[in-house]
């Protein structure tokens, strides 16, 4: 084989680059795109005729759990939930325990990584009142996402809630900060708002003003400082209205439980395990949430995979933990929306991929085209499948899906040219390296 031949070959798919859709073959050598063309020669080839060839799948939210939490979740079985979904790329956060919050616990957390998740990975370093100083330094770590906040308490002991703490954090360093808004005064002052043994109250608690204000809140501050952030999970279309006025400082995230999920149907049918922070919220929350998705606001899609046990999660409300699984139900919900036509496929494409590359300043992902990563999701559009515990990787073992009927399959995940996962067989070993960012070469 000559220096220049290609290793691998996916041969005869709808390849979907910058360009458009175009029936081609995809050549891969050194774990790089050669070219898209024809490619009638290779030393190993994979018939994608009548599936659909996607840019990489990239999850830029996901709770793995590990160090500390992995009767939930760890590495090695969060990622390989990942691929069994599509996903070839993830960013994990940094609520575990410890605290992924100084530059030993990231270090930990990428020695942990290598070649034991299947995909491609960076971590979050989180923001504390004491740590703010160093996270100029620390978001530069080779394999960081950058900073997260949490501005209102979630799973784990992460909390920056203070206006003034919160100015020290966006005043040290200059990448994307990511931030979890909710305003943790006004949750205090309305936990009696709970009532015991009933999930419905989770949003009447945790309500729109609680998002609303911290969203505000952290607009301010961001221009103030002139940092850029990224808004997670928004479940209100007053967020997304407000956020769509503020381009120039901050980007935002949906994700696919709050598109999919109404609070009128999901809590008397599963309770618990619909319980999430931000909440899901009301259907007309979900059809608002549509419609600033239409108009182009929300910049990427993220899962906020956040296992908990099936026992942890029984506890009856609010004893109860709040997050879901996600990461391997990610596509395929979003598959389903678009053979339901509420988004285009170009569309998801850009939320997942190229989205996540223009947002995060990642290096060699997010589109198909020569000299990238060879990362691939390949779909069937019409396979059908149905959502079973059985088919979930997660170590949870459950998924609030269970039972969906979903129109769209993920049939192979390639992270730059090894077969990750293929027609539900996980590959030979898991390969997953640190991703690049060019803020922090």
């Amino acid at each position: 084989m000559s220096a220049t031949a290609p290793e691998l070959v996916l041969g005869g798919g709808t390849v979907h680059t910058p360009s458009g859709p175009v029936v081609a073959d995809v050549a891969v050598r050194d774990g790089r795109i050669l070219g898209i063309g024809s490619y009638p020669d290779a030393a190993r080839r994979i018939d994608c005729t009548g599936l659909d060839v996607l840019p990489g799948v990239i999850d830029s939210q996901v709770h793995f759990r590990e160090p500390g939490l992995e009767h939930k979740e760890d590495l090695e079985t969060g990622s390989r939930a990942a691929v069994m979904g599509g996903i070839t790329a993830v960013f994990e956060m940094p609520n575990t325990n410890p605290n992924t919050d100084t530059f030993e616990r990231v270090n930990d957390k990428l020695v942990r990584a290598h070649h034991r998740m299947h995909c491609d990975h960076a971590f979050y370093v989180g923001a504390t009142a004491d740590n703010a100083v160093e996270l100029a330094e620390l978001e530069r770590i080779p394999g960081t996402a950058g900073v997260k906040i949490f501005m209102g308490a979630s799973t784990g002991s992460l909390l920056v809630a203070e206006d003034e703490q919160l100015a020290r954090v966006l005043a040290h360093g200059r990448r994307r900060v990511a931030i979890h808004a909710e305003d943790e005064e006004r949750m205090n002052a309305r936990k009696d708002l709970r009532i015991e043994g009933d999930p419905s109250s989770h949003p009447v608690w945790r309500d729109d003003e609680s998002a609303m204000l911290a969203t505000k809140r952290i607009l301010r501050l961001a221009r103030e400082a002139r940092r850029p952030i990224h808004i997670l999970h928004v479940t209100t279309p007053a967020e997304l209205e407000l956020i769509s006025a503020h381009r120039d400082i901050a980007t935002c995230e949906v994700t696919p439980q709050h598109l999919t999920l109404a609070a009128e149907e999901a809590y008397p049918a599963i309770g618990t395990f619909a319980q999430m922070n931000p909440p899901i919220r009301s259907a007309t929350h979900r059809d608002g949430l549509w419609h600033w998705l239409r108009q182009g606001v929300p910049d990427v899609l993220g899962s906020d995979h956040a296992p908990h046990t099936r026992e942890e999660k029984a506890k009856p409300y609010p004893a109860s933990p709040s997050g879901m699984p996600g990461v391997q139900t990610l596509l395929p919900l979003m598959l389903d929306h678009v053979a339901k036509g509420r988004l285009s496929l170009e569309r998801l494409i850009d939320m997942t991929s190229a989205g996540v590359q223009r947002v995060f300043g990642l290096v060699g992902k997010g589109r198909i085209a020569a000299g990238y990563d060879a990362d691939f999701t390949i779909i069937d559009r019409k396979g059908r499948f149905t959502v079973t515990e059985d088919w979930v990787e997660s170590r949870c073992g459950w998924s609030p899906f269970t039972g969906m009927e979903l129109e769209g399959r993920v049939v192979g995940t390639i992270v730059r040219g090894h077969a990750a996962m293929w027609e539900g067989q996980l590959g030979n070993q898991a390969v997953g390296e640190p991703l690049r960012f060019a803020g922090a070469l």
